[in-house]
């Protein structure tokens, strides 16, 4: 489980952000809440996803995927819009059989929300923006009643 590198949005620091850890990542400098956005595979998606404390957005994506490509940088906005509240956990289908298989990833890319290490939300193919946004705030509120 590698850090990700992210410069925080307020003061432009770069900061070193686990995959997994208690609570959510703040910046070292200025102490606000930083985008959680981190890759996991078969190994360690159960570590960074299934106990994470904060709801996860999943992405099942590939490399080779149009709308996969399309898809990722409004999942990458839509976390940096909430930070603290929710961490981005991006699944190469290509690298992680065992995740796609358990999973029954049919259709890429799907993305599914976890909260308490169960699936609350799941949706399949590309979307626009809003949609996806409406689609993670929906689940969001529905994980929190």
């Amino acid at each position: 489980m590698e850090p990700t590198l992210l410069s925080c949005p307020a003061c432009g620091k770069t900061n070193r952000v686990p995959a997994q850890a208690a609570g959510h990542p703040r910046c070292g400098n200025c102490k606000a809440d930083l985008p959680w956005i981190v890759s996991a595979g078969d190994n360690d998606f159960a570590a960074v996803a299934e106990q994470s404390s904060v709801p996860v957005l999943v992405d099942f994506w590939a490399a080779w995927c149009g709308p996969c490509r399309m898809v990722s940088p409004v999942l990458d906005k839509l976390a940096r819009e909430r930070p603290g509240k929710i961490k981005l956990v991006k699944v190469d289908v290509d690298t992680s059989p065992g995740l796609s298989r358990r999973f029954e990833v049919q259709a890429i890319p799907t993305l599914m929300v976890i909260v308490d290490g169960k699936v609350a939300a799941r949706q399949a193919g590309a979307a626009p923006a809003e949609v996806l946004r409406s689609w993670l705030d929906k689940a969001l509120a529905g994980a929190r009643s």
